[in-house]
């Protein structure tokens, strides 16, 4: 899948199926063992959530998918970026590493995992959320990382227990 979370042993799709729709494998095509990116797409188009990530250029200093072996050598513009998206009230960072360069981008203090930090940018106030890193390698179990995304997202939108996934009242932006 050439799109955002796309390694099958990582868990994005199934924490976000189980937060809206109540199903791990409601963005998982089972067969393929892969996800359903046409479907996450619509998703979210109709959430009005974006996803990005905070550096253009990085290089592996080994082969793994762990932050502390990532070298980034061209950051994203992230005020640019935000002020791209004049309707953003949230940002949601899931690694150490976007944590890190978001919080030093905007001198804020990083949030603990599972929690907030309010900002400011272009005077428009806004909640950096730092989650649960979605891989698998990250000590949680899948239930109980759902389970704070389910609180964070239920503060953004205040509907998240509705049947209706096309109510829009903010939209958060998430940095891998």
């Amino acid at each position: 899948m050439d799109f955002f979370y796309p390694n099958f042993t990582n868990d994005m799709w199934r924490i976000v199926g189980m937060v809206f729709f109540h199903d791990k494998d409601h963005f998982v095509d089972t067969k393929a063992k892969t996800f359903r990116q046409q479907e996450i797409i619509s998703f979210l188009h109709q959430r009005g959530i974006a996803i990005y990530d905070t550096a253009q250029k990085v290089i592996r200093t080994r082969n793994t998918a762990s932050d502390k072996d990532l070298q980034v050598v061209e950051q994203t513009n992230l005020p640019a970026l935000l002020e791209q998206i004049p309707l953003c009230q949230a940002v949601v960072t899931t690694g150490q590493k976007a944590t890190d360069l978001f919080s030093e981008t905007f001198h804020i203090s990083q949030p603990k995992v599972g929690s907030s930090q309010p900002f400011c940018h272009q005077q428009r106030h806004m909640l950096l959320y730092r989650m649960p890193s979605s891989s698998r390698a990250y000590p949680m179990k899948l239930e109980d990382k759902a389970a704070q995304y389910a609180r964070m997202f239920a503060q953004i939108y205040n509907d998240i227990w509705t049947d209706n996934p096309t109510t829009v009242k903010q939209h958060p932006f998430i940095i891998e």
